[in-house]
């Protein structure tokens, strides 16, 4: 199993876009300097009236699927 941690902020106005289907990919930069692209669905039992904001540890199999993420 391997993980990346990834500090993330999206706004509500961006999330709404992300929940429409406008955009469904996040783009952002690891901790570890990694460029990572991953579906927004994985970020929704996070989402506040604020928006998602926070550190997170995305964790996926050896073949690159997505199997969970935990919030820092």
């Amino acid at each position: 199993m391997q993980q990346i941690i990834v500090d993330v902020e999206i706004s509500p106005d961006e999330w709404i876009k992300l929940y429409q289907g406008t955009a469904t990919d996040v783009r952002t930069t690891a901790r570890d300097g990694r460029s990572v692209r991953f579906p927004a669905r994985i970020l929704s039992r996070f989402y506040l009236k604020e928006g998602i904001r926070g550190s997170f540890r995305i964790l996926f199999d050896d073949a690159g699927k997505f199997t969970s993420i935990e919030r820092l």
